[in-house]
């Protein structure tokens, strides 16, 4: 298998994590992928959506986005699954995750927005994402429950990604239990090896 990947994705990074954690880090080649550049075309003739991550499977067939490649990665491995596969403890780590994603989302847009020219920047809605990140966020520490599970690596990839790219509003958002919580899943070896490249 192939995954196209970009090192400071955090959609990518729950994949890499996700890998990690369910020890097929030896079956995957990673494959880094710029979106926004030269490697779009390369990119598109995989998933015409043009989007990282994409798995691209032994026999050429490809998966795409996040969400599916992970659960795809937990069931193609024995043991323990990252995501329940019934219950009310499935419903959870689910809520989890879409929480989890949704940061990503905010915090990804508010990023190419502050990329625009000022001009043509939105005030509202930068207001209405940072207001969505620090209000999810708040969740982060009661929304983890105890074990490590899919809703957790959302989490810790969207927490990661705010350090990395905006550390402003991760310092707003961040609560006690928030830090807690971040102290003992940031020194994961699955957490600690995929994060993204400083500079």
């Amino acid at each position: 298998m192939q995954l196209l990947y970009s090192p400071t994705s955090p959609y990518a990074r729950k994949v890499r994590v996700v890998a990690i954690e369910r020890g097929l880090t030896d079956r995957i080649e990673m494959v880094a992928a710029n979106p926004l550049g030269e490697d779009t075309a390369a990119l598109r003739a995989k998933n015409p959506l043009g989007k990282i991550p994409t798995l691209v499977l032994d026999d050429g067939t490809t998966l795409f986005d996040s969400p599916v490649i992970c659960e795809y990665l937990d069931a193609l491995a024995a043991g323990p699954r990252l995501l329940a596969e019934s219950g009310a403890e499935r419903w959870a780590c689910l809520r989890a995750a879409a929480l989890a994603d949704g940061v990503m989302d905010a915090a990804f847009s508010l990023v190419m927005e502050g990329r625009r020219p000022d001009l043509q920047r939105s005030h509202e809605w930068r207001t209405r994402w940072r207001q969505a990140i620090v209000a999810s966020t708040a969740q982060f520490g009661p929304a983890s429950g105890g074990a490590f599970d899919l809703g957790q690596v959302g989490m810790a990839c969207a927490w990661g990604y705010l350090n990395f790219r905006l550390p402003e509003i991760a310092a707003e958002a961040v609560t006690p239990q928030v830090r807690d919580w971040w102290a003992r899943v940031s020194a994961r070896r699955s957490i600690a090896q995929t994060t993204p490249p400083a500079g």
